[in-house]
Formats: C-alpha cells, structure tokens, sequence
C-alpha cells in the first residue's frame, strides 16, 4: 500500500492497539499530542501535516481506569474536527467499540436514542466515514447515521477458532443466548458448518427484559452430549451467558464455549468468568481486559486479535476496495 498519501492516528487510550493496526500495515502511528490542563480541559492536536491527506483515527470509546467512555468520545471529536480544521481531505473515525450502541431505540416513554446522538455529534464535526465492529443493532446503527459507515465482524475469528477446537467433536451445537441474537448466531452457524462441511444445529435461551430486570426462561434446541458455542455482540456483567451455559449443562451438553466481540466485564463478570459451567470465553481485544483478574485471562479467557481485520479494512478504505468481500468466509 502507497503510504505517502494516508495518515493514520491513535489517541492515547487506544495507542496499543493502533500500534498493532499500524503494524499490519507496515507504516507507524502519525505523531500528535495531547494535553491536559489544571482545570479538566484537554486539547489534542496533529504534529503531522494533514491538508489534502487521507486521514484515520483510531479511539475505542469504553470506560477505562483513567478516562470515562465520555471523555473518549469528546477527545475523540475535538481531534477529529481539528483534523478537518487543517484540511484533512477525507477524517474516518475507526471505533473499534462504539459507545452507546445498545440505546439505539426508546423503550420506555420518553426514552433517548443516544445512537443517534452520537452519529450526530460525530458528523457535526465533520466526519467522512465511520467503521466499527459488530454494533448491537445492524440496522440501528446503519440508520442512525448520514455518513459513510463500516460494520466489520469478528465472525471469522471465531470460526477460524471454533473449527480448529470442532475437528475432533462430533456435535457442536452453536446457541443464541435470546431470540433477538438469532440472525447474528445463524450467520455464525452457516459459516462454522461451511467450514466443517457439516451441518451445525443451533438453539436458543428465551429471554426477556423490563426496566433493567433480567428474565431467563427456557432453552429451545438440543445441546445434548454437544459442545454449546454460545454466541452474543458483548458480555457486560455476564449474567445473560451465564444462564445459558447453566441451562446448557443442565440439558446435557458435555462442554460450553462463549464468543462474544466485545469482552466489557463489568460487575460479577469475574465471578461468570471462574464459573465452572464454563470451559472458556473467547473475546476480541476492542477492549482490553483491565477487569478481569489477571489468573483467569488465559486461563478461562481466549483473547483474539482483530487488529489485522481493522488492518486491512483501513487498507481498501484507503485504495477503494470492497469491505464486504473482507467479511467473507
């Protein structure tokens, strides 16, 4: 890839994972500086010139031991709109994890639709593109906004993982943990089975939610002397995976597996984590696990890397090639 033409930053909170995007595509983090100042505010600004160039910034908006999820995304925003500002021809914004992405619909009165508020904010300073992976709600975060967007998916990591540890099981069974993630699961389960060259059945948890109250009913499918590969967009406080892999080992399954893309792990998440229901949770790194006590990372935690995928989703950003094909499996 032509480099001369493209610039490519990470704001401090994210800098180790942009140095490992930067990596795979063999050029090194464009130099800029950030400072704080004695009453709160902050500024950050480019040391690099930028008119007339192809620009990426890398900021991953989840709360983290020194910034909120809210002072990401105001730096985020200030960096981006000074970097048109300096006549940057076209500022995409590479959000690994999107903040807010779960509000994207009004579901008591007078609810807000914070997705929304956050696509306006970031095309009001004047953002060309936007690319994150795996939103909670497709359609929801492709409506919200009126400029460019990428939806990348981790879909092929975890096949790649599954169908090594599958080759010697005779009866993976992948699970949705609520109805509402069965197309998300489905996609999963046809490209694990392409992979396999056999037909992986598939079950789900009913659930339901009201006012923050979690209910967990029954599970619909046969799991019976299968490994369950529970399959979600997130794993917050756990309590939801949990109860599948419960309701899992209860219906006989031999062993369970969890995937999710964006590992939060707030709250009894360690606890979920050291559960012995649990044979191993498998996340990306959008987030890093700072929460999770260090003796379960490796151990019950499976961390895999989707630097390369932002990699070379940046790559035919930049040259004008197809995204879409980049997902394919």
């Amino acid at each position: 890839m032509d480099t001369g033409n493209i610039r490519l930053f990470s704001l401090n909170a994210s800098r180790a994972f942009g140095e490992q995007v930067a990596k795979h595509l063999a050029m090194t983090l464009s130099e800029h500086e950030e400072r704080e100042f004695e009453d709160g505010e902050h500024k950050a600004r480019s040391l690099v010139n930028v008119r007339g160039k192809d620009v990426f910034v890398l900021q991953s908006l989840y709360s983290g031991p020194s910034q909120s999820v809210n002072d990401k995304l105001c730096r985020l925003l200030f960096f981006l709109g000074c970097l048109k500002d300096a006549s940057a021809a076209r500022v995409t914004a590479i959000i690994p994890y999107l903040a807010y992405a779960r509000k994207d619909r009004k579901s008591q009165p007078r609810d807000p639709v914070t997705t929304r508020y956050v696509a306006a904010l970031l095309e009001a300073v004047g953002t060309d593109r936007v690319v994150t992976l795996d939103v909670h709600n497709l359609a929801a975060f492709q409506n919200a906004f009126r400029c460019s967007t990428d939806h990348l998916e981790a879909n092929k990591l975890f096949v790649n993982y599954f169908a090594a540890l599958a080759k010697g099981e005779e009866k993976p069974t992948v699970v949705s943990p609520d109805v509402g993630g069965m197309k998300r699961v489905e996609q999963f389960r046809q490209a694990l089975s392409r992979v396999l060259r056999r037909d992986i059945p598939v079950a789900f948890m009913e659930k339901a939610r009201g006012k923050g109250v979690l209910s967990i009913g029954r599970l619909v499918g046969d799991v019976v002397n299968s490994t369950a590969i529970i399959i979600d967009d997130l794993i917050s406080t756990g309590g939801t995976l949990l109860g599948a892999a419960k309701a899992c080992k209860e219906q006989g399954a031999k062993r369970v597996y969890a995937a999710a893309s964006h590992g939060v792990f707030v709250g009894k998440a360690n606890q979920v984590l050291a559960a012995p229901e649990m044979e191993k949770v498998i996340v990306t790194d959008t987030i890093p696990p700072f929460r999770v006590k260090p003796e379960l990372v490796g151990n019950k935690l499976v961390i895999l890397s989707a630097a390369e995928l932002f990699a070379e989703a940046i790559k035919r950003i930049h040259e004008g090639g197809s995204v879409v094909e980049l997902l394919a499996i």
